[in-house]
């Protein structure tokens, strides 16, 4: 009864809309301006929030802290422990960190001369625009960006404001993957040898049962914490990005 109840409410508030003639879509235009209804900027709000995350992942720092993180966990061997809620949770805040002093400056130079209406709308795209680009092509690696370049048909390229998004965000993700596994590398590395000395003395005393895993998981702990790992891998990502 109670579902019923709802639908008929939403049918009839529907009905009631209708008849009042509100519109799903409406553009006004006057006095040379389009105003477009409350209808349509939530579409246009959805629609917004629906690619933000690629656009997080595609131009941030997110992509290659994140790997790192994953790649350390499955490392200590811990399986779900940092949770992955933790896990993005460290990769966003340490983006915020990162982008920072980029963030300041497009805020400073297009977004609150924006606001006070010093500039116009393609002024502003133009200048944030740059200011990203800007960012992404000195954290991207040269042979990445030549190869997109090469294969897109364009420049060379006089200023990094002049490198396209479609050439410099494949560019970015592709020398952001190669580096986190880089990096991802280096730290499996020590918890890869304490793996096999437990599996050695394991197999040397005969005790093929046990799960050289299990025993080794609290000595690769101890070993994680004496040498405080978490500030000396999230240091680590964080320098290795440049300045604003």
């Amino acid at each position: 009864m109670r579902t019923l109840v709802l639908i008929l409410l939403i049918l009839a508030s529907a009905s009631m809309a209708d008849a009042q003639g509100f519109p799903a879509l409406q553009l006004t235009e006057a006095e040379g301006g389009t105003t477009y209804s409350l209808s349509l900027q939530i579409l246009a709000l959805m629609t917004a929030l629906t690619v933000l995350p690629s656009i997080v992942l595609g131009m941030s720092a997110f992509t290659r802290i994140i790997i790192v993180l994953s790649i350390l966990r499955q490392a200590l061997g811990t399986q779900q422990t940092p949770p992955n809620q933790v896990l993005i949770a460290l990769a966003l805040f340490l983006t915020f960190f990162v982008m920072q002093p980029t963030l300041s400056t497009l805020y400073t130079e297009t977004v609150n001369p924006y606001l006070q209406g010093q500039i116009d709308a393609d002024t502003a795209m133009a200048q944030g625009s740059a200011t990203i680009k800007e960012w992404m092509v000195r954290n991207t690696r040269q042979n990445d960006l030549l190869m997109f370049s090469e294969m897109a048909g364009v420049g060379p390229f006089a200023a990094p404001a002049d490198v396209p998004f479609p050439v410099i965000l494949p560019a970015f993700m592709t020398s952001e993957l190669k580096t986190a596994f880089q990096i991802g590398f280096l730290l499996f590395l020590p918890f890869l040898v304490i793996d096999m000395v437990i599996a050695s003395i394991l197999m040397a005393l005969g005790m093929m049962m046990l799960s050289p895993m299990l025993v080794s998981l609290p000595f690769k702990l101890l070993l994680f914490v004496l040498v405080d790992g978490w500030a000396l891998t999230v240091g680590s990502l964080a320098a290795t990005y440049g300045g604003p």
